[in-house]
């Protein structure tokens, strides 16, 4: 299927926290991040020059709100929207006083069959005016999000087949790490096998090895469970550490990241399904690893 877009990059995740203050205050002294602004309906955080990268929302249950990925152009947008709508997918507009809010000139969100993940494809968010000046860990972008999807080749077909993102690297039957074209990145987004949808983990991308040692001290010394790590992957050749955040949601920080030329990429590699392709030096995740983050619905089919 021709697609008739290009992606610029993962723009940001919208989280439901149970504690908006406490999970505020997690990502920034924490994790490392700086609210750019924080109200009760929602806060927003940054590690870019961008308005944000995370955007934290109150809610009974913790999980996934939406994942928005930027455009490169207004064309490129609207011929999205366009796209979207053939394939039969309901387009939810986003109202001009939310577009207000969140400092965004223009976006549309539509959501996954099966599934139900909400994406945000959008273009133009503010900038800043102060660079982003890193903290506890020097930040360099929100790095990807993973999925548990109980219809693995549905998903996959999906996002590939219909909505462009290319393979980088393939366990059959179980996970797919998906770029967002042409975006160079080794993914932005994956998708793992599950018994059931949720929210695997948020990663963030930093820029000195050293960052993932000083967490791993930094969450033991604050209490913080570490679930994985630290360790290597096979697939995107970065050095990992997992850790959870106070709703036991899974949050990441690797170093080192393989990308990819526009044309002439290599071809996915088919990996084996061993623990060693998760993790070459033979760390093993602990069972509350990826396992907290419900997607949120829209409300007719939560109801239904």
């Amino acid at each position: 299927m021709n697609i008739p877009f290009r992606y610029r990059r993962l723009g940001y995740v919208a989280l439901n926290v149970t504690d908006l203050a406490r999970s505020t205050d997690y990502y920034r002294d924490l994790v490392g991040l700086t609210v750019s602004e924080s109200s009760d309906a929602f806060a927003a955080l940054r590690c870019s020059r961008d308005h944000h990268n995370v955007l934290l929302y109150p809610a009974g249950e913790p999980g996934l709100k939406r994942i928005g990925f930027e455009l490169e152009s207004a064309a490129d947008l609207a011929a999205a929207q366009q796209h979207v709508e053939a394939l039969g997918l309901v387009i939810e507009p986003v109202s001009a006083e939310e577009l207000k809010a969140l400092r965004t000139v223009a976006a549309f969100r539509f959501r996954l069959p099966d599934s139900g993940i909400c994406f945000e494809f959008f273009v133009q968010m503010m900038q800043m005016a102060k660079a982003y000046t890193p903290t506890v860990s020097k930040i360099e972008r929100l790095g990807h999000v993973v999925i548990n999807v109980q219809d693995f080749d549905g998903a996959l077909g999906w996002l590939t087949d219909k909505l462009g993102f290319k393979v980088s690297d393939f366990v059959p039957g179980f996970a797919a790490f998906l770029r967002a074209y042409p975006n160079p990145l080794h993914h932005s987004l994956a998708i793992l096998a599950g018994a059931d949808n949720h929210l695997n983990h948020v990663n963030f991308m930093v820029t000195d090895v050293d960052d993932v040692g000083r967490a791993m001290n930094r969450m033991k010394q604050n209490d913080v469970e570490i679930v994985f790590g630290p360790g290597r992957h096979q697939p995107s050749e970065s050095i990992f550490l997992y850790f959870l955040d106070p709703d036991r949601m899974t949050v990441e920080y690797s170093f080192g990241m393989e990308t990819f030329p526009e044309q002439g990429a290599r071809e996915a590699r088919l990996l084996e399904p061993v623990p060693g392709t998760l993790d070459s030096w033979g760390s093993v995740p602990t069972p509350a690893f990826g396992k907290v983050g419900q997607i949120e619905q829209r409300p007719e089919q939560a109801d239904a």
